[in-house]
């Protein structure tokens, strides 16, 4: 059971967490952190596909508040999240809750109506505004999250409507966050109540396995699925499918014709579903066996299927379709083992290879031992060699921080690895799409940049990383922050990160693709004459990025390829010092 301790103690973790972060990017507010650490979480989750941290708070009638949005990658979902931060410990009342929901669900209305005709244009807001705008005709459905480090009464809200459109509420407090979190487990489990939804699903059971699994197969209504993927999104999608779906496009349209033309025929020419579950009800009756409920169903081939669906039925009924499953019923103690096995073996003959998005593979965990154990050269401002860390799993660094027993241990531990020299999966593949000359996929968010990397690298036919990559790594890593710093020190706006990544993709791009890695490794810091010529790069790239044609938003236009080709359309050649640090092609 988890006491008032339990909580105060996760919650002064969290603190830490996003202070340590704080210092790498010392511009954000503690808010928009403590947004970003947990929306990674829930991310991971499979609650959130994404988010743009952006914080707006109007006062007037209607007030209006809210800290970050996301519309989701077939345009039908848009997410707002708000937030009640700096609460450790305290109650958070009913009256509150319901205050935050409000003002969000009134800056959806505001930007619906046109608020983004009252905010200036290179302002990070009003892309936001103009953004949720113009997808508004697409949405389907709003969801609004209010994540919190206090404890609320409330932790549900009755859905309603806005401008035609369902809107569902969730409280994510510091209980909920602690939930996810001490369970080991990556995401909230989801209990499925067919019998609530209206079905009864016949199947056939499997004897129990020796390894203590067993198979249900059953025929299941196309609107079930429908209206599963319409609840859970794609929290119901293991993270491999969830990850490939997000970057390669969900809907298919031999699908769509099928559904449209020949319902019937779906079940025939759809080769169906995969999926687990921790525990399954059933109902025996009349010499059958009928499913109740499902426990933490994850779909682990099939994805496409469920989503096109989904996107189908929202012009049309779905009457005669239907779809082949396997349910594989997995003991929660084989979960972590077993899931990704059934997943790997079920996708194996299709088009989704079993790329690591999970970060579980020999490449990602050879990672993290080369930076265990490799030493970086002192910086020249200290005497003593450090660690870059790379947190291969969400929390990892925080979790080897508290077995330090005692405080000196502790500090030891953070002077050998600095809180400001940890770095995840989504940093890795933003260093390296930068200096592969993709700032436009850099600009397509962390994850989805993330599952980029992935699939473009072929990380999972990668051996494990060597000492010189891990090097050169850091050393990108080294460049892309020290730049972006230089760009928050220009004061010129919104868009650093977009930004920072233009920059330095240009830079590497008119070095002819190569910088003197070795030199930033042994530096620990941006080269001078890099860091020269920064402030003139950026008023090249500001000029190009914050200028989108047409009516488009900075934000949609950094994720263009041809936005891009513009930048490297300017006329700009690096001066003599510059060129002389490029260095002779390697692989890296």
């Amino acid at each position: 059971m988890t006491t008032i301790s339990d909580l105060a103690a996760f919650a002064e973790d969290l603190r830490v967490e996003v202070n340590q972060r704080l210092s790498a990017e010392p511009e954000m507010m503690v808010g928009d952190m403590f947004v970003r650490v947990v929306a990674e979480r829930l991310i991971a989750d499979g609650s959130l596909e994404d988010l743009d941290v952006c914080y707006l708070r109007q006062q007037g009638r209607p007030a209006l508040e809210i800290s970050g949005y996301n519309i989701s990658s077939d345009g039908t979902i848009l997410d707002l999240v708000t937030r009640e931060t700096e609460k450790s410990g305290e109650t958070i009342t009913r009256t509150r809750v319901v205050a935050l929901f409000r003002r969000a669900t009134a800056f959806a209305q505001a930007c619906h109506e046109g608020l983004h005709k009252l905010k200036e244009e290179s302002a990070p807001v009003y892309d936001m505004a103009q953004r949720i705008h113009a997808e508004w005709a697409q949405l389907r459905r709003i969801r609004v999250f209010l994540l919190t480090d206090g404890r609320a009464t409330l932790e549900r809200i009755d859905e309603s409507t806005l401008v035609g459109l369902p809107v569902t509420y969730q409280v994510w407090d510091i209980a909920r966050l602690h939930r996810l979190a001490a369970s080991g487990r990556v995401q909230e489990e989801i209990v499925i109540d067919l019998e609530e939804m209206g079905h009864a699903v016949p199947v056939l059971e499997s004897p129990e396995q020796s390894d203590g699994y067993r198979c249900l197969l059953a025929v299941i209504p196309g609107q079930l699925l429908a209206d599963l993927y319409a609840k859970h999104h794609s929290r119901i999608l293991q993270r491999n499918v969830r990850a490939y779906l997000q970057a390669r496009g969900r809907v298919n349209r031999e699908m769509h014709t099928t559904i449209r033309e020949q319902p019937g025929r779906f079940l025939a020419y759809n080769n169906g579903i995969s999926a687990t579950a921790t525990d399954v009800e059933v109902e025996r009756r009349e010499g059958a066996v009928f499913l109740k409920r499902l426990h933490d169903l994850q779909i682990v081939n099939g994805g496409q299927t469920t989503a096109s669906l989904h996107h189908a039925s929202t012009n049309r009924t779905l009457d005669g379709v239907h779809v082949m499953a396997k349910i594989t019923v997995v003991p929660e103690a084989a979960l972590n083992e077993l899931v990704p096995r059934i997943s790997r073996y079920a996708n194996s003959q299709n088009a989704i290879r079993p790329a690591d998005f999970e970060a579980n593979g020999p490449f990602h965990i050879g990672l993290e031992h080369v930076s265990r154990v490799a030493w970086a050269p002192a910086r020249p401002d200290s005497t003593r060699e450090t660690h870059w860390y790379y947190e291969r799993v969400r929390g990892q660094y925080q979790v080897e921080r508290s077995r330090q027993q005692t405080a000196a241990r502790k500090k030891r531990f953070e002077g050998e690895c600095p809180p400001n020299q940890r770095f995840s999966k989504t940093d890795a593949a933003k260093y390296e799409m930068t200096y592969l000359m993709r700032p436009h996929t850099v600009s397509l968010g962390a994850e989805k940049c993330f599952q980029e990397w992935t699939l473009e690298c072929k990380l999972d036919e990668r051996d494990a990383p060597t000492l010189s990559y891990f090097r050169h790594l850091v050393a990108k890593g080294i460049l892309f922050q020290g730049i972006r710093t230089q760009v928050l020190k220009l004061r010129l706006g919104g868009y650093p990160g977009q930004t920072a990544a233009y920059v330095m993709a240009l830079i590497v791009e008119r070095l002819g693709g190569q910088v003197d890695l070795d030199l930033v490794w042994r530096l620990q810091q941006v080269p001078e004459q890099i860091e020269a010529t920064v402030p003139h790069v950026t008023k090249l790239v500001r000029d190009v990025i914050i200028s989108p044609p047409g009516s488009a938003n900075v934000t949609e236009w950094c994720k263009k390829e041809d936005c891009w080709n513009r930048v490297r359309a300017v006329s700009w050649s690096p001066p003599a010092d510059l060129a002389a640090i490029a260095s002779a092609p390697r692989r890296s």
